[in-house]
């Protein structure tokens, strides 16, 4: 035994408890409920008593921006984006293709790791885009969790959804989603139906609306119609091709009926909602407030207690942070033009927090926390060994004062963006010490975890193996 963290609170998806967790070489080698736990036999102790430990946070979707080559690396990199993680009590991090340059081949993905294993504080993974059909098995040999597009073609942008990674032909989508069966390799899709958007955002257009405001208006229009249209196509197209099917951004509650529906008749089908969807663009007057610093998208407030309760009920299977930070320059000028603003916000520090504070307001347990940030994105993504405090597992655990209120402060962000849209906010539930595989990474305020420490959460595909 290295390590034996003592008296703690110990939350699993299946209950709480108090007792012991010993780690031996990374691992966990014993738990131990109440008062039974060994002697130290000079293993660390790390005293737990009045804090809660919980599995490290496996976050499926966040934006690192760092490439292989320059491009968006000045908003964070892989290590400032892990620094993040570290302190907000995430282990694992898996991130998305829309970097410089995106990776939809074999080698733009070996160059992409290679700066995670010289850089990373914490475990990683990363999701490249299947746009080029003949390197989909290649990059599938790479052990990774799961293929990424966007079914995006921005308007004037090339950013944040640059050539390469956007998909909206359907019939190309039914071949993407093909090679991605025959792969046995999950596929998320960023849903947005591009013809519809096209129409509605001339509608704002030629009334001169083109601020923060009507941009966030327009994602919304006609009760969501560009998310749901976009999620029952793809739904449809999962069910010719029968890949496995992951939804981003779930944010209205038809999206919810939608896929309660295809699950109850077996689809192969799962999804995720961020933390915006419940704490930042659901309120008009946030919107109002930071504009285009809390977009994302707008949640008009009525589809919150369909979300919470997709949530709660398993519809939605996950939770992940979707962290997408930006500079204030890049925000600033959607008060005059929402569309030439960087859509996405920093999360990944304070997103833990949150849903602790939701917990203790009574809309969600702990142990759902646990199952959603942890358990079920290692058990649906292949991550071996990932995301449970049980014998076997990798030591991957954040200890939390679920007691100590804290504000969140701009000059804390350890982003490069240097901002956050949830300063001023006061939340509870504060990670003090986060280990992975049995070493500490951070500790009462500081990152302690080395570059490089991280390495490759490898995928194991069920339906690969088979």
């Amino acid at each position: 035994m290295d390590t034996l963290v003592k008296n703690g609170l110990i939350v699993t998806p299946e209950g709480r408890f108090e007792g012991s967790i010993a780690v031996t070489d990374g691992r966990i080698s014993g738990i131990f409920k109440g008062d039974a736990a060994p002697e130290a036999n000079g293993a660390e102790i790390i005293d737990a008593k009045g804090l809660a430990v919980f599995p490290g946070v496996i976050d499926m979707h966040s934006h690192h921006r760092q490439g292989s080559l320059p491009g968006f690396e000045y908003k964070d990199t892989i290590y400032t984006a892990t620094l993040q993680c570290a302190a907000g009590g995430v282990t694992t991090s898996v991130a998305m293709p829309n970097v410089n340059p995106p990776p939809n081949n074999l080698k733009l993905l070996k160059d992409q790791f290679a700066i995670y294993e010289t850089d990373a504080v914490v475990d990683w993974n990363f999701n490249p885009a299947p746009t080029i059909l003949e390197e989909v098995a290649g990059l599938a040999d790479q052990d990774i969790a799961a293929f990424k597009f966007f079914m995006v073609v921005d308007t004037g942008r090339d950013y944040p959804h640059m050539p390469g990674i956007g998909v909206h032909d359907h019939g190309r989508i039914l071949e993407i989603m093909k090679a991605c069966a025959r792969e046995g390799v999950p596929l998320m899709v960023h849903p947005h139906d591009q013809a519809l958007m096209d129409v509605i955002e001339q509608e704002y257009w030629a009334r001169g609306e083109r601020d923060a405001l009507a941009y966030a208006k327009a994602y919304a229009a006609y009760d969501g119609v560009i998310w749901e249209t976009a999620i029952a196509t793809l739904l449809r197209l999962q069910r010719a091709a029968g890949c496995h099917l992951h939804i981003l951004h779930t944010q209205t509650a038809g999206s919810v009926d939608l896929i309660r529906k295809a699950k109850a008749a077996g689809q192969k089908v799962t999804c995720e909602i961020n933390p915006w969807a419940l704490f930042l663009g659901c309120d008009w007057s946030s919107i109002q407030r930071l504009g285009s610093y809390a977009l994302s998208y707008w949640v008009p407030e009525k589809n919150v207690p369909g979300l919470w309760e997709g949530l709660n009920d398993g519809t939605i299977d996950i939770i992940a942070t979707d962290h997408a930070p930006h500079m204030r320059e890049e925000k600033e000028i959607g008060w005059t033009d929402g569309w030439k603003a960087h859509t996405g916000t920093p999360s990944a520090q304070f997103y833990l927090s949150m849903f602790l504070t939701a917990a203790r307001d009574g809309k969600i347990t702990l142990e759902r926390v646990a199952e959603a940030t942890s358990q079920t994105p290692a058990r649906l993504f292949g991550l071996k060994d990932k995301g449970h405090i049980a014998e076997g597992y990798h030591a991957d655990l954040v200890l939390v004062d679920l007691n100590t209120e804290y504000e969140v402060r701009d000059e804390d962000v350890l982003s490069l963006c240097g901002w956050s849209p949830y300063a001023g906010r006061k939340l509870v539930g504060k990670p003090v010490r986060t280990l992975l595989r049995g070493q500490t990474i951070y500790q009462d305020g500081k990152v302690v975890g080395e570059k490089g420490f991280g390495r490759q959460a490898k995928a194991q595909h069920a339906a690969r193996t088979a």
